[in-house]
């Protein structure tokens, strides 16, 4: 999958009033207003088993109402994936470019440290998209749960690019950059469920630092 795309939230009306406009801020609030009812439905029941009018039921708004902002659910998880997956591209961009530049082992793992530290602060603050990424990432790719999908295949791309980059660098063991990659993915995804469901794990914000020197401590070349 590409960069994150564009929001396909959209209000099909031709005139949807000057930015900051009443019309803007209404169309800002009823597209929130579906977002959060759609977030707390997939939660409780999963993405399949929640419909369009479980949503604006939920939402307080007609039936009708939901196509204005949105094509079909599908657009609704993209929209609901987007800000999670646009600072997650960012980080690892970052983190490429870092790993570039870094000319001692110290400062390579650094652009770790960091990475992990802008994406642990990230995902706490968005929780609930965490869980529902956790909770559907790893199940088919069907209808409405495809961009959380993409988002799961995004991540192991990266994780493997940065991998390679340290690799060439030799900071890591020469182990196929999958391997390691995917594993440590792994390790960050079960980490996160556990604060997520709020296991005696310490410090939420002290976790990233403590997996990145985990991680290049086993691995280092």
């Amino acid at each position: 999958m590409a960069a994150a795309k564009t929001s396909t939230a959209r209000n099909k009306d031709k005139r949807p009033g000057q930015p900051g406009g009443v019309r803007d801020t209404n169309r800002k609030q009823r597209t929130r207003q579906l977002l959060e009812a759609a977030l707390l439905l997939f939660l409780e029941r999963g993405i399949e088993g929640v419909s369009v009018d479980d949503i604006t039921s939920a939402a307080e708004m007609a039936k009708g109402s939901f196509y204005r902002y949105f094509d079909d659910q599908t657009a609704l998880v993209r929209e609901l994936v987007r800000p999670t997956e646009e600072a997650a591209v960012a980080a690892f961009e970052r983190a490429l470019q870092g790993m570039g530049t870094a000319d001692t082992k110290e400062l390579q793992a650094n652009v770790y440290r960091s990475m992990g530290e802008v994406l642990g602060t990230f995902l706490l603050e968005h929780a609930g998209v965490a869980r529902l990424y956790l909770q559907e990432s790893r199940a088919p790719a069907v209808g409405a749960r495809a961009p959380l999908v993409d988002l799961a295949k995004t991540v192991g791309r990266y994780a493997i690019r940065i991998t390679e980059r340290a690799q060439d660098h030799g900071i890591l063991k020469p182990i196929p950059p999958v391997i390691s990659a995917l594993a440590v993915v792994g390790a960050v995804e079960r980490l996160l469920l556990g604060v997520l469901q709020e296991e005696p794990l310490g410090n939420p914000l002290e976790i990233p630092p403590h997996l990145v020197t985990l991680v290049l401590d086993g691995l280092k070349a």
